[in-house]
């Protein structure tokens, strides 16, 4: 698996991922970029899990994106919906995080669309230390949403073998 964050503060949105790719328990790829700009630059997203997987979601939500021109919030729904119903879709192994300017969901194959209360999420193998990290540094600093989320991940790396720090990161504003 891998590891996720999405943190929003002070008008910013960053969601950020490590790199690595494993097979079993072998490490294959350090530097996969599982974090990308989707809807025409007007959201981001990233995902755990199957590599293939998670790129087929990245692709469906971006045409549900076009489809609802750019209202990530039903564009979403569209995605858990039919990602539940569809007899292939619901054997796709990943988790997204997407956020846009105004929302941040992370979306599961079961149909979960849990928009954060805080604006932090993460998902993936470290996703528990990475989320922990950076609700902490949301709280108890003054650190730019970026910064948290690039520290929350390197934190995780230094906890979880699925996890490195090879990171990918955008930001909206």
């Amino acid at each position: 698996m891998t590891t996720i964050v999405s943190v929003r503060k002070d008008g910013k949105v960053v969601v950020a991922g490590d790199g690595q790719v494993t097979l079993g328990q072998t490490i294959v790829k350090g530097g996969a970029r599982k974090v990308r700009r989707l809807g025409d630059g007007r959201a981001i997203g990233g995902f755990a899990g199957s590599a293939a997987d998670g790129i087929a979601l990245f692709d469906r939500l971006d045409d549900k994106l076009r489809e609802q021109r750019s209202n990530l919030r039903r564009a979403a729904v569209d995605l858990a919906k039919e990602w539940r119903t569809d007899r292939v879709l619901r054997r796709l192994e990943a988790m997204l995080v997407v956020a846009d300017a105004e929302s941040t969901f992370l979306i599961s194959g079961s149909g979960d669309i849990i928009e954060p209360d805080d604006g932090v999420c993460a998902i993936g193998s470290g996703g528990a230390y990475a989320l922990a990290a950076a609700r902490a540094l949301v709280r108890h600093t003054e650190m730019p949403a970026r910064a948290i989320a690039e520290t929350a991940l390197h934190l995780a790396a230094e906890i979880c073998i699925y996890t490195n720090d090879a990171l990918t990161v955008e930001e909206l504003s």
